[in-house]
């Protein structure tokens, strides 16, 4: 596919870097020449220095052939207008924009052919502030992913010495908890992903990926981690703009303080903020200031600062005196993977957050949701099974009969619609019907390509 980024900073670099590994004709727009030469000398991209929003800049960039363009640039009006300048003039299919702004939502009027042009909208603030909710639902988990609407769910937790799932096999914690219906899709152990069987033990320690039913999701969680106690009180160090949504969101839910080290802002949140939130001015990483707070009583500390460093350091600082659980927010890559089994219990990547929003739209076939996981490395795709028997690869086969690439695997399906929706286990008979919301996880993106061509119907297969 050929995919024009507009906006070489943290998103689009994160953009290009994953799209770029599965082949894609990257083409990168940023006013910055020495950015676009170093992402040039790391990345297999061409980069074209000037402004988005110029038509000769875009048909430099090779807008008459492209198939998706996807603004991430600075500033909303930018990548706005630069949307309806590719769609409009160049008649580009696909149009992202990275909107900061709540009121341009996805399937506003504003943002439809006669308006912006912007077919789908991207915002890491809003992904970023929504992952820190659901792992506030989920205190047990690593990670929560959604599928079918939020029907089935994937989660990460680790396996705790001591808790239920720690030294048992799969096949044995089958038998132990027959209740807990659920898919363990992946094992992960020092970063290697472990072979599955049911004579699979899990390890304490080991990071273990189950899919299970929405409704389903807290009984299983209850039957592989010890529960642990509610969120109740949390500390946001970081007043920006993810910082205020997630006071915002949490004010009335939980005791929550959030820390800016600029008065002027603090001020600013003070007047946005109900008033049972805290705003404090200070530096998050002041020793005297978090005990002072009482951060040996958070629940969760939270840094989402636009420094990766302070947030490193208030997360771990915090965590040293006793906060339960804490979570970074971190843009770098390199960071990110050196924080991974620290004392920092999760490093978020607001990049990363969004990756999955825009590979469900570069999908081959009927794919309705995608999710990136072990920092780029795998993935979970959703697809739609369409068409019968005579055309597609899927339907009216058993799961046993369908040949997936070594080592993905399916982890559900999906069946009905509304109130009549159910989520499946695969097990080997089980028959895919058309319409099915298939779950497929893949360890490794380089199997991608077979596993798209499983949703696309074609009137010669047989």
């Amino acid at each position: 596919m050929r995919i024009i980024i507009l906006g070489a900073g943290r998103v689009g670099e994160s953009v290009a870097e994953s799209l770029v590994s599965e082949q894609n004709d990257i083409t990168m727009i940023d006013p910055d020449p020495e950015r676009l030469r170093d992402l040039e000398d790391r990345l297999d991209l061409r980069g074209v220095p000037g402004n988005g929003i110029q038509p000769s800049v875009l048909r430099s960039a090779g807008a008459e052939d492209a198939d998706m363009f996807i603004a991430c640039a600075a500033l909303d009006e930018t990548n706005l207008t630069a949307c309806k300048v590719a769609k409009s003039l160049f008649g580009i299919q696909t149009t992202v924009a990275r909107l900061r702004s709540p009121e341009f939502e996805e399937g506003a009027e504003l943002l439809n052919k006669e308006g912006f042009a912007v077919d789908h909208v991207i915002c890491p603030e809003e992904s970023v502030m929504h992952t820190i909710l659901q792992l506030i639902d989920y205190p047990e988990a690593l990670q929560v992913l959604e599928f079918s609407q939020g029907r089935a769910r994937l989660i990460a937790v680790r396996a705790a010495a001591g808790s239920r799932l720690a030294n048992h096999s799969i096949g044995e914690f089958r038998d132990l908890f027959p209740a807990a219906q659920m898919r363990v899709v992946a094992i992960y152990r020092q970063e290697t992903e472990v072979t599955l069987a049911a004579a699979t033990r899990v390890l304490p320690g080991d990071e273990v990926f189950v899919l299970a039913d929405r409704d389903k999701i807290r009984q299983v969680l209850g039957a592989i981690h010890n529960f642990d106690r509610p969120v109740r009180r949390v500390m946001i160090a970081g007043g920006g703009k993810v910082g205020l949504r997630l006071a915002r969101r949490l004010a009335g839910h939980c005791e929550v303080k959030i820390i800016d080290r600029e008065r002027k802002r603090c001020d600013y949140l003070a007047g946005q903020l109900p008033s049972e939130v805290l705003v404090l001015e200070g530096d998050a990483a002041d020793e005297d200031l978090l005990i002072d707070e009482n951060v040996g009583e958070m629940d969760l500390f939270v840094s989402l600062t636009s420094d990766d460093e302070d947030n490193i350091l208030s997360a771990m600082l915090a965590k040293r005196l006793g906060a339960r659980r804490v979570i970074a927010l971190i843009n770098r890559r390199v960071y990110a993977e050196m924080m991974q089994g620290s004392t920092i219990d999760i490093a978020l990547s607001p990049a990363q957050t969004v990756i999955g929003e825009l590979l469900a739209h570069v999908r081959r076939g009927d794919v309705a949701a995608v999710h990136s996981l072990r920092r780029g490395a795998a993935e979970a795709l959703e697809g739609v099974a369409r068409g019968d028997a005579r055309t597609s690869r899927l339907v009216g086969r058993r799961v046993d009969e369908i040949p997936l690439p070594p080592g993905a695997r399916f982890g559900a399906l999906v069946r009905g619609k509304g109130s009549d929706c159910e989520v499946l286990m695969p097990h080997h008979d089980l028959m895919i019907q058309a319409d099915d919301h298939v779950i497929i996880f893949i360890p490794d993106k380089r199997q991608l390509r077979a596993v798209e061509k499983l949703f696309q119907v074609s009137a010669f297969f047989f």
